[in-house]
Order: C-alpha cells, then structure tokens, then sequence
C-alpha cells in the first residue's frame, strides 16, 4: 500500500494551497513539499507517522499548522489503527504523568532520568530535535535572503526567519546540550550532533544576520533621506527666481550628494546609492555648469558694459583731438575684448553677441572720426603751407596772375578736405571763406 493515502494528501495540499494563496512568496517551498508528498503517494511501504510527515513540511513551513499535520496524520493510518491506540491508550495514560514530571524544564530532574532512563525524556529528545532542526532551516533560508539580496524586502523577510530561528533557538535546553540523545537519534536518526559549540556556533550567525540587517535597515532609511533630500534641493534651484535663491538651492543639491555618498559600500542600498551618486553628480554638474557659465557671461557683459558707457560718454560733445579718439577706441576694445571671451557653450553667449555688434559698429564709428581728424589735420597743415606760398606770390616784384589764381585755388582745394566735426573744421571754414573772397577779387 502507498506510504501516503490520498485522503491525508488532500488534506495537505489543501492547506499548502491556502498558505500560497495568502502568501505568493511561499510558491517554491510549496512546489518542494508537494514534490515529496505526490513522491510518497507513489511508494509501497508503511504508512507515514505524524513526525514523518512533519518532517515533510516543517523545513519549508516552519509554522505549518500542527492541527493540519494531526489530521492529515489521522486519515494517513492503517484500518484498526485507532482501535489500537484506543486500547494501548489506557496504558499509555499510565504512564503520561510519569513522562510528564521526568520532562519538566528544570535539570535536577532531566539530568539524573538522562543518565539512568533516557528513553522517558522522548518528549523532550522531541522538542530539541524538532526546534533544532526548524531552527537550521530558518538560519539557512535567512542566510539565503540576506546574502543574496536583491531588494529590501529580501532584507525584512530574513529578518522575520531570523527572529523566527531566534524564538526557536531560545527552546532548546541549553544545559542539556552534553547529553547526546544517543537512544532517540539511534531510533530516529539524528543528522545532528547537539554540542555546546554548534548551538554557540548558530547562535553567533543569527547574530551576524541581525546585525547586517540592521546596518542595511539603516542604509535604507539613509538612502530614503538622501533621495528625498536630492528631489527637494533640485525642485528648489528649478524654481529659484533669483541668484541667491539659486545658490541655496545648490548648496543643498551638494548635501544631498554628499549624504549618498556616505551610505556604506558594502550595504544594498550603498550600491543603488553608488548608481544613483553617478547620474546625481552628472545632473549636478551640468545644472550648476550651466549657472556658473550663465554668472561667468554676465560677469564679462557686465565689465564690458562698463567699458562702452566710458568709451560713450568720452565719445560726447566733440569734436575732440586725435589722443582723445584713440582712447576712445581703446575701450570699446577693452568692452569687445570682453565678449569675445564668451565661449559658443555659455547660456550668455547669444546676448553677448548682440552686443559685440553693437560695439563694434561703435567701435568703427570712432575709428571713422579718427581717421577724419588725421585727415583733416594733414589738409589743414598742408593748406597752412599753401597760403604761406600763395603770400610769398603775391610780395613778388612781378606777380602772375595765373600762379596766384592757381595758387589760391590748390588753397581752396585743400581746405575743402577738412571734414566736419574736426577741430580744424572752424579754422578751416574760416580760412576757405577768406579764400574764395580773394579768389572773386582776382
């Protein structure tokens, strides 16, 4: 006959069923135990007792209801089974107040029955035996979540298998750890050997998981902190409307980064930090380059601003000498010099270049009225030495008519050069009047 009967199996996958549905998480363990119990529906032998089954499902569901277990145990015997535990329950009962003193947690009793009878501590072998083994389970898959991590949850549900493997760990029977259960584990067959050092030994990597727990529960709340940090400091500078706001904005945004880059390496959350940390510092440098660049390009319109009010003003109620002009050109080369230095990448750039136009057309304005004073100077002088020469004529013993008319006309000539808004242009305009006067009377 099948060592499982598909009446108790149905009872069990019922549950199994019902924890899966509840719980999602639970599916591979499911998948595992429903592996084992289909594998001993299909093997002959004896019927399957309680503790088998327990065995079965407790490494995978460590809280698997107890109620289930003894039902599905009921429904798993063969017939006349009850009969006979009816019957030997009479003698049993005899004995269950005996077992039941003997089983008492204090050792002046355990440890003198341990020694000569220890076959009456069964219930207690149990006990250690079932929180032993549901206590390695739970340190293991704890283990598992924490080591092999890959969100926060992993975290919080090795944290509840730890605590859990903790709660168990606290049941066993701590002094009675030298007393090896030689008779039980020869009936049933211990995988263990129950030793002071082994329970230190588990004992200290519960520890272990606890404290890695905890430091990543804090790393995580730090990463929180840090994020939320970051979001308010970058929704401040967006909204900023002014340079001063900006900058708190931006001293803020440093912080923020600063507190990412803090969160321990090791941890779970210090990896996502590292990532985010990366494309925090880009979005930080290319925000806070663009500020820096826009305050640099101001900076330089404002120095060359200041440069082309003086070259306007210098430049008012001429006309004014050669010196002056050219100092004039001087600082609208001194504002230009100043845009030019405004690279194609700065958010100035635009602007700066509207006004580069705008200073160099100035700039040849001036250069224009430069070269008109330079100019007329030169005529000026050279229709100085044209009249000296026309008067040298005109003192001659005999003077021709046709030198003189010719003379005073080269003079006419020559001042005509001299153009407006000259200092020389009054002089000029004096001297030419004079000159055609004289012409006339020739």
């Amino acid at each position: 006959m099948a060592r499982l009967s598909p009446k108790s199996f149905d009872i069990l996958l019922m549950e199994i069923n019902r924890r899966v549905k509840e719980n999602p998480i639970d599916q591979i363990g499911a998948e595992i135990v429903r592996s084992r119990l289909q594998k001993r529906r299909s093997q002959s032998g004896d019927f399957l007792r309680r503790s088998e089954l327990e065995e079965l499902l407790t490494d995978q569901f460590p809280d698997f209801n107890p109620k289930v277990i003894d039902k599905a145990a009921r429904a798993n015997r063969p017939p006349g089974a009850i009969k006979k535990l009816f019957w030997g329950g009479g003698v049993i009962g005899g004995l269950a107040g005996v077992v039941w003193l003997v089983n008492l947690p204090y050792p002046m009793i355990r440890q003198p029955v341990a020694t000569t009878a220890p076959l009456l501590l069964l219930p207690s072998y149990i006990s250690m035996d079932y929180n032993y083994r549901q206590a390695i389970a739970l340190v293991e898959q704890a283990d598992q979540l924490v080591n092999k991590a890959t969100a926060m949850t992993d975290f919080e549900l090795g944290a509840e298998k730890a605590s859990q493997a903790q709660k168990l760990l606290d049941k066993l029977p701590v002094w009675f750890l030298g007393y090896y259960p030689k008779a039980y584990c020869n009936l049933f067959g211990c995988t263990w050997r129950f030793t002071f050092d082994e329970y230190q030994n588990t004992r200290k990597l519960v520890g272990r998981m606890e404290a890695q727990i905890f430091q990543e529960q804090n790393a995580y709340q730090a990463l929180q902190q840090a994020q939320q940090a970051l979001q308010i400091a970058t929704a401040q500078y967006n909204e900023a409307e002014s340079p001063a706001d900006q900058q708190t904005a931006i001293i803020a945004w440093q912080q923020a980064i600063d507190q990412l880059r803090q969160i321990p390496q090791a941890t779970l959350s210090g990896k996502n930090a590292q990532q985010q940390l990366t494309a925090a510092n880009r979005d930080f440098q290319q925000q806070v380059g663009f500020v820096a660049g826009r305050l640099q390009g101001n900076t330089l319109i404002e120095a060359a601003q200041i440069f082309a009010s003086k070259a306007a003003n210098d430049a008012q109620n001429p006309p004014h000498n050669q010196l002056h002009w050219q100092q004039v050109i001087e600082h609208w080369n001194e504002a230009i010099k100043r845009l030019e230095q405004i690279n194609p990448d700065n958010p100035s750039y635009l602007e700066a270049q509207t006004k580069l136009a705008e200073y160099r057309s100035n700039r040849r304005q001036i250069q224009q009225r430069l070269q008109d004073e330079r100019d007329s100077v030169d005529a000026m002088e050279r229709a100085r030495r044209l009249i000296v020469e026309w008067r040298q004529l005109t003192i001659s013993a005999n003077p021709n008519f046709t030198s003189l008319n010719n003379k005073i006309s080269d003079v006419i000539y020559t001042l005509e050069l001299v153009r407006p808004g000259t200092t020389v242009n009054a002089e000029a305009q004096e001297l030419l009047q004079k000159a055609r006067h004289t012409r006339s009377q020739l």
